[in-house]
């Protein structure tokens, strides 16, 4: 396989023509937070707003040295009610992005998934990792990492339209899916293996449509031609998937905890299946990952617009 660098980078080419989109930053209430949200502002991705106590973000910029210049912060009590607020902008249409702070994920996504007031579609919510690995030949989409724990089969379809919609978005004519297991036979011992197999052909009935999906298949078989070739699995997917679709949500994080410390990987977070994407980063994120996510939901967000246009 061709050596990975500049996956990222290609990302962010294809952002350079597009308009920022006005972002709806919730609680940048610790340095990391705030400096991601305003580095990808001056690199053109998004126009962030700044959801939170005003005077703790003015407080925390001025001791780490970093200059809000105009830009606009909208003043909350405490992280809940950033949370609310930041979903209210996207509501009123004066935000086409939400991104997570300085407040926990949960508090996040709790305002987002509120029946009345949140951003819920008849989507499923679930969480991408972008990955630029250093050994795969392309961006490699894993999913999910982070929300569903024990993923129904019904809900491991809207996991995986999510997926194949943003590969799509993100210009891949027609996303290859890898559908996890530790074998690639089909086992009544294993459900995840029974649940790949119905997940392809619900594939086939358009039940999931946009992709070319394939699984059971383990994740050597997944990754490597040669190693699919040996079993003597003929696969389409086999050694070129853009997106791996996991068993639970364990196997998920355990995959992309190792691709990034073991392999060196980068990978970019976003929470998709709501009305607009959220960019969830976390703090131990490098500035790459940060800015990728946010250019990836910059893709997204035009997508979505010539979307809304052609409607």
């Amino acid at each position: 396989m061709s050596s990975g660098t500049g996956k990222y980078e290609r990302l962010l080419e294809q952002c350079t023509k597009l308009a920022p989109v006005p972002t709806a930053v919730a609680h940048p209430c610790e340095k990391t937070a705030l400096a991601g949200a305003l580095e990808a502002g001056e690199k053109g991705l998004i126009t962030p707003i700044l959801v939170g106590p005003a005077a703790k973000i003015r407080s925390i910029a001025a001791s780490a040295g970093i200059e809000l210049g105009t830009t606009e912060i909208v003043d909350t009590p405490h992280s809940q009610a950033s949370a609310a607020k930041a979903v209210e902008l996207v509501r009123a249409g004066r935000a086409e992005l939400l991104m997570k702070g300085s407040l926990h994920t949960d508090e996040l996504l709790g305002a987002v998934v509120a029946r009345e007031t949140g951003l819920r579609t008849g989507r499923r919510i679930s969480h991408v990792f972008v990955m630029d690995v250093p050994t795969y030949h392309k961006v490699l989409v894993v999913t999910d990492a982070a929300i569903n724990i024990a993923p129904t089969l019904e809900d491991k379809v809207d996991i995986c339209q999510n997926a194949i919609d943003l590969a799509v978005d993100m210009g891949v004519k027609k996303p290859k899916v890898a559908i996890l297991a530790a074998v690639e036979t089909v086992t009544s011992k294993m459900p995840s293996t029974i649940d790949a197999a119905a997940l392809c052909k619900m594939a086939d009935r358009g039940q999931i449509t946009g992709g070319i999906l394939d699984g059971p298949l383990a994740f050597d078989n997944a990754i490597s031609k040669e190693a699919a070739a040996i079993k003597g699995i003929q696969s389409a997917v086999a050694g070129d998937p853009d997106i791996l679709l996991v068993p639970d949500l364990e196997a998920g994080n355990m995959l992309a905890k190792q691709l990034t410390f073991l392999a060196n990987a980068d990978g970019a977070g976003l929470v998709l299946g709501a009305r607009v994407p959220i960019i969830l980063t976390s703090r131990s994120d490098s500035v790459r990952s940060r800015i990728a996510s946010c250019a990836v939901a910059k893709l997204v967000a035009h997508a979505r617009r010539e979307k809304l246009k052609g409607s």
